[in-house]
């Protein structure tokens, strides 16, 4: 699927496939490094994040075990809406585990800050965060995640996991919606 494919869907490509890549690259390498010997959990958040999960886990020199959760605080607008709901629930014990949250992107930080105190209250030894994208200009609570892919504007984006009421997540690369899609 490419950008014609969309006819006038979208406004412009943020992040190309190229690009996506290139960082998923380096931001393995990275991880490799950090949790050498340590046999972390993966926590994918769904459904946005099945493609960096899926992307990222391929690309770590260790057997990486995987988890998901659905947490939303969405529904269909393009706004988060700060009230955290548990859609699906994770099927293990996370006590004493290293946990790395794998996200698309953060927004408000709402959402991905209730996990992370939720995992802590769990017993998670340690909670780290890795996400493709970051909206610093959005941040209403303090997040810091130890490893981010892009810092982007605060535009609502589709592509690579990330959905307009569920359309555009098989796009390879991030692009901006075009106003008259989702009403602006």
């Amino acid at each position: 699927m490419n950008v014609s494919d969309m006819g006038t869907d979208l406004d412009r490509v943020l992040i190309t496939e190229d690009q996506l890549n290139e960082r998923l690259d380096q931001i393995a390498a990275e991880i490799n490094v950090d949790y050498a010997g340590r046999n972390p959990l993966l926590l994918g958040v769904l459904k946005g994040a099945v493609y960096v999960v899926s992307d990222l886990s391929r690309r770590l020199n260790f057997s990486a075990q995987m988890e998901w959760m659905a947490v939303s605080s969405y529904g269909s607008g393009t706004k988060s809406s700060g009230v955290v709901r548990i859609l699906k629930d994770l099927d293990c014990d996370v006590t004493g585990r290293d946990i790395l949250i794998v996200e698309d992107i953060i927004d408000s930080g709402l959402t991905l800050s209730w996990l992370v105190s939720n995992l802590t209250n769990r017993g998670a030894k340690s909670v780290e965060i890795a996400t493709l994208l970051r909206k610093p200009e959005a941040a209403k609570v303090e997040i810091n995640p130890r490893y981010i892919g892009f810092d982007i504007p605060n535009e609502f984006v589709v592509g690579y996991g990330l959905d307009y009421a569920e359309r555009y997540r098989n796009l390879p690369f991030v692009a901006t919606l075009a106003e008259h899609v989702y009403g602006g």
